[in-house]
């Protein structure tokens, strides 16, 4: 019976970190914008290599 209490007691502990450490990666934006960094690299800029060569 001691050691069902304390299995309870680590998964809790395991649990709450594990949301706070959710919680955290939200709050530094981590989650932001998951779509634009593939559709930024299509984004073409000649316009820079044009005008250092001239």
């Amino acid at each position: 019976m001691k050691s069902l209490f304390v299995l309870i007691l680590v998964s809790l502990v395991v649990g709450i970190s594990a949301f706070l450490v959710f919680l955290l990666a939200g709050k530094k934006q981590q989650f932001d914008d998951i779509e634009a960094p593939k559709y930024r690299m299509l984004n073409d800029d000649d316009d820079d290599i044009i005008n250092t060569k001239k």
